[in-house]
């Protein structure tokens, strides 16, 4: 598959990386030389300085045939103008990144199609949706609907108060319940898929598969309280707050530190029910004022990464139970996770698995990207004759570092067990590495 990326910024740079490891021929364009560095020596990709929107440097990097052309630069207007000619020049399919969220309703879809726009992709909305998710499920550091929410993954911190399940192996008939199952264990900087020997530590992150109407069961197992979020302060004003707290106001009561005050006028009309506070939320001084110790969560999400990270350690401190910070700097997210500060977001991991989706076989249904645990979780349809469907789960050649959670058929969401025998036209479920997607992808064909 020949894939053309313009735009070496944070999700273009990010993205090519991720799809060299895949045996995909791909080329990057960016008009800045110091973007591109030396990528092409360093991965197997082709790099080249160019305008996004020239035809002539479209052509010259292949555009025309490619399968995909990708356009994630800063700027919504050149996205568009550049999948616009990609198109023209004869790329299969392309995809823009923008920002404005009126381009995403359903009734455009059709309209930007026949323009030669196949996908559209707008990282802020994402990365709102999982923040308003995260504070709905607040027990919860990341919560997932999966197969249309048949099946839910629930990833949870282990702590002191988890009893039940605390130095229990797997093998030992603790988790024979039936009513969840977890795929996966995050210790440290190691991501686990649990055998019979193995056991859930305190501050262990459990990767939870369940049903919905199961999530009580896994929420008292795990020994977590149930408290309902009413106050929460977002630091910072940037268009995922605005999407973000748009969204809460209506259930929660909303608080914006943003120091910027033109973007404060911008927040006072765009979201009229949360009270906007024109300081700087890095200030202690500023958090204690502003009833920091009251709040129930608090959201970092300013484009500096420490502040975000430094600013959940202090919520942290005021005693604040809920805290989120945007991470964008993808080698500080290990640092932010041993630190304990919450739920950690990164737009470009939620953008990368978004495209990546798009560029693998029918049989997958859908791909979710786990910052946490650099890994997936991937919605596999099994084939009719698959080898998935020859043997029951425990018989199956499965990679070590993949781990089937559940199925979904006619609709019903159900957990597996070495005994299941999955059968044609069944929705599986998979937690697994990166890496092996594609030795998976065989099993279901």
């Amino acid at each position: 598959m020949r894939i053309v990326i313009a735009g070496a910024g944070e999700v273009g740079t990010h993205l090519a990386k991720l799809l060299s490891r895949e045996n995909m021929e791909i080329s990057l364009l960016d008009e800045r030389e110091d973007r591109l560095g030396d990528l092409s020596a360093n991965y197997d990709m082709l790099t080249k300085v160019g305008n996004p929107t020239s035809i002539h440097d479209q052509r010259e990097i292949g555009v025309p045939g490619c399968d995909l052309f990708i356009s994630v630069t800063p700027h919504e207007t050149e996205n568009m103008t550049a999948c616009l000619i990609a198109n023209s020049l004869g790329a299969k399919r392309t995809l823009a990144r923008i920002d404005n969220y009126e381009y995403l309703l359903p009734e455009n879809k059709k309209f930007f199609e026949n323009m030669g726009l196949n996908h559209l992709i707008y990282p802020e909305v994402l990365a709102a949706n999982e923040i308003e998710e995260s504070l709905r499920t607040n027990w919860m550091r990341y919560h997932l609907h999966l197969a249309q929410g048949a099946l839910e993954l629930c990833v949870i911190k282990v702590r002191a108060t988890a009893t039940k399940v605390i130095g229990k192996t797997f093998s030992s008939g603790v988790y024979n319940h039936g009513k969840y199952r977890i795929v996966a264990i995050k210790r440290e900087q190691e991501t686990l898929i649990p055998r019979g020997l193995d056991a859930v530590h305190e501050g262990d992150l459990v990767y939870c598969v369940c049903p919905k109407e199961n999530m009580e069961f896994l929420r008292e197992e795990l020994g977590k309280p149930k408290r309902e979020i009413k106050n929460v302060i977002f630091f910072g004003g940037d268009r995922v707050t605005r999407k973000a707290a748009t969204e809460l106001t209506d259930e929660m009561n909303i608080k914006i530190i943003e120091k910027d005050r033109e973007l404060c006028n911008i927040l006072s009309e765009k979201v009229p029910n949360a009270l906007i506070i024109n300081a700087d939320g890095s200030d202690m001084d500023v958090l204690k004022e502003e009833g920091i110790q009251d709040a129930d969560a608090f959201v970092a999400v300013t484009d500096s990464s420490e502040a975000n990270i430094f600013a959940c350690l202090a919520a942290k401190r005021f005693g604040v139970r809920k805290t989120i910070a945007e991470v964008e700097n993808l080698d500080y997210i290990p640092m932010a996770e041993g630190l304990d500060i919450g739920t950690v977001l990164n737009k470009k991991t939620i953008a990368a698995s978004y495209i990546y989706q798009m560029l693998l076989d029918a049989s997958v249904r859908g791909v979710h990207n786990l910052t946490s645990a650099d890994a997936e979780i991937v919605e596999f349809i099994a084939s009719e004759g698959s080898a998935v469907t020859r043997h029951r789960v425990k018989s199956l050649d499965l990679p070590d570092e993949a781990n089937i959670g559940g199925i979904v058929r006619a609709g019903e969401g159900i957990l597996v067990n070495g005994e299941t025998q999955i059968i044609a036209g069944d929705l599986v479920v998979v937690f697994c590495k990166s890496h092996v997607i594609r030795n998976l992808e065989r099993l279901f064909k």
